[in-house]
């Protein structure tokens, strides 16, 4: 398995990581504006994008698709220390590979991300866990018509909402329809990771950037991390749901670049 890269600008390295169902082109208008200041890699996750899966006799494998198993992946292409920013599942996968090898993640950026996006017992701030179940079972029925409705469902609220909609659905298959085993994984990692015992034990510096209007990820979720991971600072962002770098470019930008420079 080989990770497909783009990487852009010259400075001190920060690797971006995108969410469920999208692939590494995402960031394609903020890798331009942070490339000025740092050297920025753009990654696809192992079966999107142009991460192709060579095997596919490997794709029921829930190995190969565990969170951990990304992070391997990752820990393998990158072994040089650099700053991270995970969105949404991307901000699980970068959480999980901080706390694993603090000396490879320097410095950590979580948009609009959760240690646990379910609500359990004695975590309210996460979706109830039959919408995941039910995305899994539409993904099944038709994953092109389940993608568009996840990219509405991440833009719903936001300022811009229906210009933003059209730049996301024109992007989504841009480099090709998703694995369908990367899909399926990541919903489980969406379904089953708890990462809430682990976040005193991230010893970064960390940016949690939220969106005021956030329908996916409530905004709770990242006060509460803000509140847990030692070294952590919260910036939320007013009038965007759950791409605020999308949705507010140089405001993003702009904390990015100020938190990085620290």
């Amino acid at each position: 398995m080989s990770l497909h890269v783009e990487s852009i600008g010259s400075g001190a390295p920060l690797l971006l990581i995108h969410g469920w169902g999208m692939h590494g082109g995402v960031w394609s208008e903020l890798a331009q504006k942070l490339a000025v200041n740092f050297r920025v890699h753009s990654i696809d996750l192992p079966g999107y994008g142009y991460s192709k899966i060579e095997d596919s006799n490997q794709r029921n494998n829930s190995d190969i698709w565990s969170i951990d198993a990304v992070v391997d992946e990752l820990s393998s292409c990158f072994p040089e220390s650099l700053n991270v920013c995970g969105w949404s599942l991307g901000g699980q996968v970068a959480l999980r590979w901080a706390v694993r090898e603090p000396l490879k993640v320097s410095r950590l950026i979580l948009v609009a991300s959760t240690p646990c996006f379910v609500q359990r017992n004695d975590w309210p701030f996460g979706m109830e866990k039959s919408v995941l179940e039910k995305f899994a079972t539409e993904l099944e029925e038709n994953h092109a018509t389940t993608l568009r409705r996840f990219i509405t469902l991440q833009l719903r609220g936001s300022e811009n909402e229906r210009e933003l909609l059209a730049m996301l659905r024109e992007r989504l298959l841009s480099r090709g329809a998703p694995d369908m085993g990367a899909l399926r994984s990541g919903l489980s990692i969406l379904r089953d990771v708890d990462l809430r015992s682990e976040l005193q034990d991230v010893s970064q510096p960390t940016l949690v950037i939220a969106g005021e209007r956030d329908k996916l990820t409530p905004r709770e979720a990242s006060h509460s991390l803000a509140r847990t991971i030692p070294r952590a600072s919260l910036v939320e962002v007013m009038g965007a749901a759950h791409a605020p770098f999308l949705s507010h470019p140089d405001s993003f930008t702009k904390h990015v670049k100020s938190f990085l420079n620290e």
